[in-house]
């Protein structure tokens, strides 16, 4: 009979392991020792190994070799191996960043503030970019600026960025305001215009169906909060564009609403629900905002963080474990409208795409089509109960 002996995941000195487990016996132990990498837990009372899945293979091999039977049923590592978690070190916040610049640096920032205003950038665009370029600017406060050369772009992307664990979109904003800030500087041994962003990660939207849809909605008890997630999926809306409505931009007789100044400087007309109509005239009604649709405090625009907490709420309440975010529910709107027939240029029009490229990703998703499609193993039961008469109904089980 053959010895058995038993890997299972093990979570030691911060890293995973490789546990072997095996009844006393001298034999196996003097075998095992022999494997390149083994050590001992005193700790756990067992030999193991760092865990890789090459280890895993030439350990198992080691193992067969030997004359052992192997079980290592345990080693399901996508539900046993702890998640590492990337350490994010938290920068500083941005007055303390500006109050440490030598004059010389503080002007240059206003000047490419400045700069970014004339190009006609968003707002929310010169703030994320200023506030790069801020950061640069504390990276190199102790360096003249005539000394600047582009190994100093070099160092900061490594020592700052990187470092930081930014998001791959993040790190392209980040190339980007220093492409502008290179270009007013003027410098000839500080240029970034030949710098190249990082590709943008593809991933696919989190669509929810729309029986999920409704039962977030539902579930919703308040009812500014009912009609914020009703009107950002009936709509498309991207978030900031619904928080800058304003009361004259809806037009309930004609069933539209008007987004002014979306992305790119684009305004654009929706069509509204008829469903959504009783419910938005009993929010403006009960609420009775006067600048803004949807007003905050003092009659501010309401808060995005209010939206994204409300909405994760929700969500609980509703079952929906999917990770949602107010985007989400544009993606949803995309998708929906996409699989009940709608051509995917007035999609690209109602969502405010500018290149049609972007509205595709939906295509993915939809179930429209795709799901229409037979399945490979329908097709060969059904062209082997063809083929054999006497096999009218084929059971996978063999039964």
């Amino acid at each position: 009979m053959k010895l058995v002996i038993t890997l299972k995941p093990l979570w030691h000195h911060n890293k995973q392991q490789i546990a072997i487990g095996f009844g006393y016996h001298d034999t196996i132990r003097k075998y095992i020792k022999q494997f390149e990498g083994v050590l001992w837990s005193n700790t756990h009372k067992t030999f193991y190994v760092n865990y890789s899945q090459e280890t895993l293979h030439k350990l198992f091999r080691f193992l067969q070799h030997g004359g052992y039977f192997v079980d290592y049923s345990s080693m399901s590592y996508l539900k046993n191996t702890p998640k590492k978690k990337t350490i994010k070190i938290k920068p500083p916040h941005k007055v303390i960043l500006y109050r440490e610049l030598p004059k010389s640096h503080k002007d240059l920032l206003k000047d490419y503030v400045n700069n970014l205003k004339g190009k006609r950038l968003s707002e929310s665009t010169i703030t994320i970019y200023s506030y790069f370029i801020l950061r640069f600017l504390n990276y190199v406060k102790d360096v003249n600026k005539n000394q600047w050369e582009t190994r100093h772009i070099d160092l900061f992307m490594e020592n700052v960025i990187a470092k930081e664990a930014y998001s791959i979109s993040t790190h392209r904003q980040s190339i980007s305001a220093l492409k502008y800030f290179t270009n007013l500087c003027k410098l000839p041994l500080f240029d970034a215009s030949d710098y190249e962003r990082p590709k943008k990660s593809k991933h696919l939207p989190i669509v929810l169906s729309n029986e999920a849809i409704i039962d977030l909605i539902r579930v919703t008890k308040n009812l500014k909060h009912r009609v914020i997630i009703a009107l950002l999926y009936s709509c498309g809306f991207r978030i900031g564009e619904l928080l800058q409505l304003k009361l004259p931009d809806i037009d309930i007789a004609r069933s539209q609403i008007r987004v002014l100044k979306g992305k790119g400087r684009k305004d654009r007309v929706v069509s509204m629900s008829e469903v959504i109509k009783p419910l938005l005239i009993n929010y403006i009604n009960t609420y009775q905002p006067t600048n803004y649709l949807i007003e905050g405090r003092d009659g501010n625009a309401y808060s995005a963080v209010s939206v994204r907490y409300f909405l994760k709420q929700s969500c609980k309440l509703a079952g929906i474990n999917q990770k949602v975010t107010p985007h989400t529910l544009r993606h949803c709107y995309a998708t929906h409208m996409l699989e009940n027939g709608v051509d995917l240029r007035y999609i690209q029009e109602l969502l405010g795409h500018a290149k049609p490229e972007t509205t595709m990703v939906y295509t993915h998703v939809a179930k429209k089509d795709i799901m229409q499609i037979p399945n490979p193993l329908d097709v060969a039961i059904k062209g082997y109960m063809e083929s054999d008469k006497n096999n009218k109904k084929v059971l996978l089980s063999g039964k």
